[in-house]
C-alpha cells in the first residue's frame, strides 16, 4: 500500500479537524434565509428607503424598554452576531435601533444591559435623541426574540447531541 506524502497527510488532517470543529458550533437561534438583509442598523438609518420591508436578524444590548398602549418599544445598541447569532459586545457598535413588539412586554424580561437577538422586518426610521444628540433609529417590527442568559453566553458547547440521530437542543 502506498503512503501519502507527509504534507498532504497534514493538510487532510487539518481540513478534517476544521470541518469537525465547524460541525460542533452551536446552531443559530433563527433560521437565516436569502431574504434577510445582512446590514447593520447604522446602514439602514442612512438609507431607510432601500431596506423598508426587508427581514433582518439583529442583536445587541438592551438600553431601555417603553410600554405603549398597544405595543412595547425596546431601544437596543446593535452589535455584530457570531455564527450562533449571539451578540458580540466587544466588537464595534453597529448603531442603535428600536425593536417594536406587539402588546405589553414585561420590562424585567428585557432588563437594561441584557443581550438579545431578534428577527423581524424594517418598518422605516424615527428621529429621536441619544442624550442631547439627534439620532435616527431604524424601526424593526419583531417576529421573534431571544434574551441570552449568562450560561448561554459563556457556553461554547455545541447545541448538538448524538444518539440514534442528530438533534438540535434549544
Amino acid at each position: 500500500m502506498r503512503r501519502l506524502p507527509r504534507s498532504l497527510s497534514l493538510t487532510l488532517l487539518s481540513l478534517s479537524a476544521a470541518l469537525l470543529l465547524a460541525a460542533c458550533a452551536p446552531a443559530p437561534i433563527f433560521k437565516p434565509s436569502a431574504n434577510v438583509a445582512n446590514v447593520p442598523p447604522e446602514t439602514v438609518a442612512q438609507a431607510p428607503e432601500r431596506y423598508t420591508g426587508r427581514a433582518v436578524i439583529w442583536g445587541g444590548q438592551v438600553v431601555a424598554v417603553q410600554n405603549m398602549p398597544d405595543s412595547t418599544e425596546i431601544q437596543i445598541l446593535g452589535y455584530p452576531l457570531d455564527s450562533s447569532q449571539r451578540p458580540l459586545p466587544n466588537s464595534p457598535v453597529g448603531g442603535r435601533f428600536i425593536a417594536i413588539m406587539r402588546g405589553y412586554v414585561e420590562p424585567l424580561n428585557y432588563p437594561a444591559g441584557a443581550l438579545v437577538t431578534l428577527t423581524g422586518h424594517i418598518e422605516g426610521v424615527r428621529v429621536g435623541t441619544v442624550g442631547d444628540a439627534s439620532y435616527t433609529f431604524p424601526l424593526v417590527r419583531v417576529d421573534a426574540s431571544h434574551v441570552w442568559t449568562a450560561a448561554e453566553l459563556r457556553s461554547d458547547k455545541p447545541h448538538v447531541s448524538f444518539g440514534l440521530g442528530v438533534g438540535i437542543i434549544r
